[in-house]
């Protein structure tokens, strides 16, 4: 019997060491600079099923230590729909993360973004009105742009300047940056800095609507267009994808931790039910001292 229980502490113990990775993936989306920020229904799931396994684990921790079978029951009874929340929420972001990807440009090192190439739940989500708003107003809150500027000190005066047009072409960009803090590339803008564009300067290489839509004004940018929507799901396809693979391993060590589990809560409720007929057939069979 003690062996049983030691066998269901022991998986119990493991599946608290396993939601650590889950929880921790979830906070890790929702610490991620300024995309995640505004999109907290992302992160939301996989916090939820990180706490619950470890409640879980706790549960089944006691029900071990006080052979509290009905506790164990309705632990092994919750682990299996955490189990099941694990594949939907896994099949579920490898299917609305499916496409989307940036653009090579020439002599550009950084990618642009195009919100044509996405498609499903998660680019309606993002592209609706009412929630972009909300979207669009963290990010200008969480100033996404700020982290863009670079300067460099002039040889001759010394005097810190921003980076030179070729010096900007050749950095990589994350999506957000990319998409939201500078105006596509085939708008033709002439770079003065960064987050600064001349419209005048150059010739429009196609008929872009988020030409029109970008503003040198520092809190508007490009935070209205497209290419910001789609930097904005890159990002989030990105972190996905990053955190489906870490719950893919999970789930295969978590299913292993469930049958052993089960195996050693059928092993304890069998000992459970054949205990007394042991001490019964003990003592029948064991004479006494006291006999005359």
């Amino acid at each position: 019997m003690r062996g049983s229980n030691s066998v269901i502490g022991a998986v119990n113990f493991i599946t608290f060491l396993i939601s650590i990775p889950i929880l921790g993936g979830g906070i890790w989306l929702s610490s991620r600079a300024n995309n995640t920020d505004c999109l907290k229904f992302l992160q939301w799931p996989i916090i939820v099923i990180g706490v619950t396994i470890m409640v879980i684990s706790f549960m089944g921790f006691a029900g071990a230590c006080y052979r509290q079978t009905w506790l164990l029951r309705l632990y092994l009874f919750a682990m299996f729909f955490v189990v099941i929340a694990l594949i939907v929420f896994i099949v579920f972001a490898f299917a609305v993360t499916d496409r989307g990807h940036g653009q090579v440009i020439i002599n550009r090192a950084f990618l642009e973004y195009q919100l044509s190439d996405y498609s499903g739940w998660l680019k309606n989500r993002v592209s609706d009105p009412g929630y972009w708003a909300k979207i669009s107003s963290c990010l200008r809150d969480a100033k996404a742009c700020r982290g863009m500027r670079r300067f460099g000190r002039d040889r001759a005066t010394g005097i810190l300047v921003p980076e030179s047009a070729d010096m900007f072409y050749q950095r990589e960009l994350s999506p957000i940056e990319s998409g939201c803090c500078k105006p596509p590339t085939s708008c033709g803008y002439t770079y003065i800095n960064e987050t600064l564009w001349n419209p005048t300067g150059g010739a429009m290489v196609v008929n872009d609507i988020d030409c029109t839509r970008w503003s040198n004004d520092q809190q508007q940018l490009c935070f209205d267009c497209d290419s910001c929507k789609a930097g904005v799901l890159a990002s989030v396809r990105h972190s996905w994808r990053k955190v489906s693979i870490i719950n893919i391993v999970v789930l295969i060590i978590l299913v292993i931790v469930y049958v052993v589990g089960c195996a050693a809560f059928r092993n304890n409720r069998r000992m459970d039910n054949d205990e007394p007929y042991g001490e019964s057939r003990m003592t029948k069979a064991r004479p006494s001292r006291f006999q005359f």
